[in-house]
């Protein structure tokens, strides 16, 4: 039976590794329909925001080297979709600071 729930993930410290934001399940799709980064640390960053396709078996850029100035809010006007075994990461350019916010709907199929 399908089901659908919407959710949030909240991940504070994005940093200049790589920083796994939200993992798609097996035997579930997510819909992603935002995304907010917010610059804490009180330097300009850039950073690279991306899909790990089957959990790493390839990295697809969304964007690459994003602006995000200090103290700051991005807020892409884009929704995604995640399978099973994607990830959505992201990583800095620096050792900054980032917090990120995600809403998403989780469905069962």
């Amino acid at each position: 039976m399908a089901s659908e729930a919407m959710k949030v993930k909240m991940v504070a410290g994005v940093t200049n590794t790589e920083n796994d934001l939200l993992a798609a399940p097996s035997g579930k799709t997510l819909t992603i329909l935002n995304i907010t980064l917010c610059e804490t640390a009180g330097a300009d960053e850039t950073f690279d925001l991306y899909i790990r396709d089957d959990a790493g078996a390839s990295d697809y850029e969304i964007y690459s080297d994003q602006a995000l100035s200090a103290n700051s809010t991005f807020d892409p006007p884009t929704s995604l979709v995640l399978e099973a075994t994607d990830v959505l990461s992201a990583k800095l350019s620096s050792s900054g600071n980032v917090h990120c916010v995600i809403s998403y709907l989780e469905q069962t199929l």
